[in-house]
């Protein structure tokens, strides 16, 4: 990944860092009543469990099995986008992200998933990526077709939030399908 990738506007992807700990961590107590609604990981999130996902996003950038980003704007994180890994078999990826419930509007999510669907497909040479958002994710489902990708259909009752289950909306896109793979 390239050291920044600039989304206009203030704002850019940078691969995590050990020193985005604190940030990172201050950033899901502000938004975790929010991030809980959706984010299986948010309740239960601690500055040690920030930590400990730093460690393991730069061994998965070190693996070259993908990475995660924060989004920053205006100097300040906002969110992390990111693949949940590479199938190099089949030459696909999932993304998976989260923004800040006050840098919602302003088109960050759609602009930062676009990028990275960019890089799947050009740097990689990838054929397929997918989202995964929960059905009744309004914002989350809205980005994803922003950005072009196709519902496929839904998953039944596959993930488990704050004590119930959450059906999960199916969208992907393919390289041929992709835009910016005709330019």
């Amino acid at each position: 990944m390239e050291p920044l990738i600039d989304l206009g506007d203030g704002a850019s992807l940078r691969p995590v860092q050990a020193g985005d700990a604190d940030e990172l961590d201050a950033l899901v107590e502000a938004n975790r009543e929010y991030l809980a609604r959706w984010m299986p990981w948010a309740p239960a999130q601690t500055r040690e469990s920030t930590r400990d996902f730093i460690d393991t996003a730069i061994a998965q950038q070190a693996a070259e099995n993908g990475f995660q980003a924060v989004l920053v704007v205006d100097g300040a994180i906002a969110g992390v986008f990111g693949y949940h890994g590479i199938d190099r078999v089949h030459h696909r990826t999932t993304l998976g992200y989260w923004l800040a419930e006050a840098a919602q509007g302003r088109g960050l999510a759609t602009r930062a998933v676009a990028a990275l669907i960019d890089h799947a497909f050009g740097e990689w040479g990838l054929h397929r990526v997918e989202i995964r958002a929960a059905v009744d994710n309004a914002p989350s489902r809205a980005v994803c077709e922003r950005a072009g990708l196709t519902f496929e259909g839904e998953l039944r009752e596959a993930e488990r939030v704050g004590g119930r289950y959450h059906d999960l909306a199916v969208y992907s896109v393919l390289d041929a399908e992709w835009p910016q793979a005709q330019s």
